[in-house]
């Protein structure tokens, strides 16, 4: 199997391996085959969208959650069901968010019981394993911010007692960017939460016909089964865990994220929230592909939906962007981050150990 030997500008080598064949391991083939099993089963409902579903499916494996902006019909919904779905033994909820939607209507509140004469706790949605909160920006921002605990630290707090949510926790939210009636901006904090922020687009004119002919007698979410378990799940995450990444690729997006916060459109960078999701889902994304290590590659192609979110624009930057029509403000900024932090360059050689750890020269 061939690995990266990862080299400065100079061409001086940052990492040594040795140069000797070795077979995949039965734990990462294993995973990969899950993996592939997963993206197979979505794929039978969600047509014509595979580097999206692996964007998506590579921010849960990392256990992080995932914001989806786009416009009606675009799947969004069907996307979050559809992964839902293919998970077995993991519960499913769906909170659609309105303006009235209350914060215990998520997290779930304690009822009086006649019978027992005390208080007894019914959880709410957020309790569950996959949790679709559709529309999220409808909702208000004291039931937006009931969302943040049970985000970030995977509990909630309700009436001073606090619960601990079950593995694996994963929120799928929906957005709808045209609707501005009723709805209410996720503040920054919200947003760095999310691992991924990325929208579907619609779909080509040969994946609208398949779908029009599916759905003539009935959605093909009806008949969509499980393919793995809630514990090759948390398997898929562990063997996501264990790819191997070179610290100077470490090293190099790190320098990415903090490249953002020297920018002059940019009047808030990317916090150390950022680092630590880019890297989780580049290994991710790394098993997806079926590779048991990261690639530069990987990172600059999940710059933009890993960083973008997270980055606060000064107005005049904003404006700017409206009127031009070349490229967009968020290219323009990863060209910028990846001007100030070039990649490290490669060269391929063949190694025993997938996760040797790097030598970096001094």
């Amino acid at each position: 199997m061939a690995r990266p030997e990862a080299r400065g500008s100079g061409g001086e080598a940052f990492c040594k391996v040795r140069a000797v064949e070795a077979p995949e391991s039965d734990d990462f083939g294993r995973a990969a085959a899950l993996a592939a099993r997963l993206v197979e089963n979505v794929e039978r409902v969600v047509h014509g969208k595979t580097d999206e579903l692996l964007l998506v499916l590579s921010g849960l494996v990392s256990g992080g959650h995932i914001l989806l902006e786009d416009m009606p019909g675009t799947a969004k919904t069907v996307l979050s069901r559809a992964i839902a779905a293919s998970i077995d033994g993991a519960s499913f909820a769906r909170v659609q968010c309105t303006p009235d939607l209350q914060p215990t209507d998520v997290t779930g509140l304690s009822i009086f019981d006649q019978r027992s004469r005390e208080f007894e706790f019914r959880p709410g949605p957020i309790f569950a394993n996959v949790v679709l909160v559709d529309e999220v920006n409808r909702a208000m921002p004291k039931t937006q911010s009931a969302l943040l605990e049970a985000m970030a630290e995977r509990q909630v707090t309700v009436e001073g007692t606090t619960r601990r949510l079950d593995e694996p926790f994963l929120v799928l939210a929906t957005e709808n960017p045209i609707e501005q009636e009723g709805t209410f901006p996720l503040p920054e904090a919200q947003l760095d939460r999310f691992a991924l922020k990325l929208g579907l687009g619609y779909p080509g004119a040969d994946d609208e016909v398949r779908i029009v002919e599916e759905q003539r007698h009935e959605h093909p979410l009806a008949s969509l089964g499980p393919v793995i378990t809630r514990e090759d799940f948390l398997e898929l995450r562990a063997a996501a865990e264990g790819i191997y990444i070179d610290r100077l690729i470490v090293r190099w997006l790190v320098d990415l994220v903090r490249a953002t916060r020297e920018l002059p459109d940019v009047s808030v960078g990317a916090s150390v929230r950022a680092s630590l999701a880019l890297e989780q889902v580049a290994r991710a994304w790394a098993l997806l592909h079926g590779r048991p290590y990261v690639e530069p590659s990987d990172v600059e192609h999940l710059f933009s939906p890993v960083i973008a979110h997270r980055l606060v624009f000064e107005s005049f930057a904003l404006a700017m962007d409206e009127m031009s029509s070349s490229r967009s403000l968020v290219d323009s900024v990863k060209a910028a981050c990846l001007e100030l932090a070039p990649p490290p360059e490669l060269s391929w050689t063949a190694t025993a150990d997938p996760v040797d750890s790097a030598r970096i020269a001094r």
